[in-house]
Parts: structure tokens; C-alpha cells; sequence
């Protein structure tokens, strides 16, 4: 069958509380925070990006980074991971019980000087210091590797170009990375190819992948990331997030959506541990905070228990 070349279960890591709500205009409060977190663990999510260490001026959704951390509830066996933008923001992070730190270098340096004011060379320099700093504190550090297939305004995104970047971050001490399909116009060669060649040429690297749902494919994309290996898969609830200036409608513009995932892995029996009803339960609390309603086929179309159980009109 299809699913004979596939992994017995899958490791989904859920970053709508960073990296969705970084795209919402609204100031989600420490409280409403927590309870979409504790949706979260509740639905079975083992490993969670809360919140990011951007500048409060810059992101004032975050401007309670800290107080996230502080009241997150510590669950044995869950691992929480925050991304911080530069060597100010791991230095708060080491001050929290943060489990993980995330960094992003952006291999198109266009999209590097356009979301982070700065050249991949810079970025780079940055994270050797970086991991020097988490080091201190005994922080794990892991990269997104962003735009490592295709970039906006330019388009395919040179294998030897991500081959170059994911080098760099390895011999500075990066524990793990992930190739992030930041444009959603990623394809799955992209993705098999990418993570294939990275876990073959650093075995003991953990390799994830960050997909996004623009061209509809990131359903796809995550099948061929685990058939090539990949340790786990991030997405975000109600596909929340993402770059929302690129050109498009909104439904597609975010992250893949996490509930489509989960039900497309039930169906192939691939082990996830996520109560689906549960975590689309999550979706709902995160429509009555931000105003925003899910995108996700498992909320706007219903399950297959939904429509199995519906009555004809009379």
C-alpha cells in the first residue's frame, strides 16, 4: 500500500502561537495565550513554539514573551521553543525556562534584508554567536533555514545555495534545523530531495520541515518530507500565519493548516498522538480571540464522522 513507505507515526510540532499569531493585528492577551496553549497540550502536542523574542516594538504581540514562558504549564515530556531574532533576544531567552531557541537565516538574502535587515552573511555571523550564548545558558539551538526552495520576487532557490547555508549553521553547533517552505510554493521534489540530502550528509542533525499552503500542497509536501526522512513537520492551527504581504487571498497565504494534516495522517494510519477532535476545538478559541476563522478543510468542511452523522434536509 501508499502508506508502506511512510513512517508508523509522525512528530507535528504546533508554532501557531508564534508563528501565527505574528501575523495577527490584534494583541492576543497573556491569558487568551495560555488558553490556546493548554488546547494545545490537550489535543496531545508534545512540542510547542510559544512565542517569539522580537523586539516589542517591532512585534508587540510578544512583548509578554517572558510571562508566557513563566506560566506555560510544565507537562513532563512537553518541549517548549520560542525563536529569538538576534543575539538580544537569546540573551532574554537564556533568563526564561525556554527549553529551545530557534534562529532564522533566510538563504535569499533579498528576503533576508527585507524581513530582518540584514545579509544571510550577517545572519550567519549572528547564530555563531548566538550558540555561543546558549551554550552558556545550556540551551538547545536549532535554525530555520527560511526560503530553502523558492523565494518571492526571485523564484527556485539553488540547491547549492541551501546546501551552503545548512554547512554554516552545522559547524557553528546547531543541534537541529528545519527547511522552511516559506512561500508555500514549494513542490514535493523540493522537499524529498532537500531533506534527503541534508540527513544524509549530517545523520546526527535532527531535520524538520516548515510547511506552508499557498499552491495547495502542503498536505504533499509533508508526505514526501517523511518519506525522506524528516523528524518532524511544523504547521499551525487553522493554517494561521505566514508572510500576509505576498500577493493572494488570505486562505492560502499562511502556514499549512495542522488539522488537515492530522487527518490526512489518521487516514494512512501514520501514529501522530493528536486528538483531532480536541484540537479543533483549539481552532475555535483562536477564531473568538483574533476574529480570524480557520482555513483548514477538517473545520470549514467538517469531518467524516460530521457527514456521516448529518440528516438529510426535510
Amino acid at each position: 500500500m501508499f502508506s508502506d513507505a511512510l513512517p508508523a507515526s509522525a512528530t507535528l510540532v504546533e508554532v501557531g502561537l508564534r508563528d501565527g499569531l505574528q501575523s495577527v493585528d490584534t494583541v492576543v492577551r497573556t491569558d487568551e495565550k495560555l488558553e490556546i496553549l493548554q488546547g494545545v497540550l490537550d489535543a496531545g502536542f508534545t512540542t510547542v513554539e510559544i512565542t517569539s523574542f522580537a523586539h516589542p516594538r517591532v512585534l508587540p504581540q510578544f512583548a509578554d514573551a517572558e510571562r508566557v514562558i513563566a506560566e506555560a504549564p510544565r507537562v513532563r515530556g512537553v518541549h517548549y521553543k520560542a525563536l529569538v531574532p538576534n543575539l538580544r533576544g537569546a540573551q532574554r531567552a537564556c533568563a526564561t525556562d525556554i527549553d529551545e531557541i530557534v534562529v532564522v537565516v533566510p538563504v535569499d538574502e533579498t528576503m533576508a534584508r527585507k524581513n530582518q535587515n540584514a545579509t544571510p552573511e550577517q545572519l550567519l555571523s549572528e547564530f555563531e554567536r548566538i550558540v555561543v550564548e546558549a551554550r552558556r545558558c545550556d540551551k538547545k539551538v536549532s535554525v530555520a533555514v527560511a526560503t530553502a526552495f523558492f523565494a518571492p520576487c526571485r523564484g527556485p532557490v539553488g540547491a547549492d545555495e541551501l546546501d551552503a547555508v545548512v554547512a554554516r549553521v552545522v559547524d557553528a553547533g546547531a543541534h537541529s534545523l528545519y527547511l522552511a517552505g516559506t512561500t508555500g510554493m514549494e513542490t514535493p521534489v523540493d522537499f524529498m530531495d532537500g531533506v534527503s540530502r541534508v540527513k544524509r550528509n549530517y545523520p546526527d542533525i535532527g531535520v524538520g520541515v516548515h510547511l506552508h499552503n499557498r499552491n495547495g500542497l502542503g498536505s504533499v509536501n509533508a508526505l514526501a518530507s517523511l518519506s525522506a526522512g524528516a523528524d518532524w513537520l511544523e504547521a499551525s492551527f487553522g493554517g494561521l500565519g505566514g508572510d500576509m504581504w505576498f500577493p493572494g487571498e488570505r486562505s492560502v497565504l499562511g502556514n499549512a493548516p495542522m488539522e488537515d494534516l492530522v487527518v490526512l495522517f489518521d487516514a494512512l494510519g501514520i501514529e501522530t498522538g493528536i486528538d483531532l477532535d480536541t484540537y479543533l476545538a483549539v481552532g475555535r478559541t483562536v477564531e473568538r480571540f483574533t476574529g480570524i476563522a480557520s482555513h483548514s478543510f477538517a473545520s470549514r468542511g467538517g469531518t467524516r464522522k460530521d457527514l456521516a452523522d448529518a440528516q438529510w434536509p426535510t
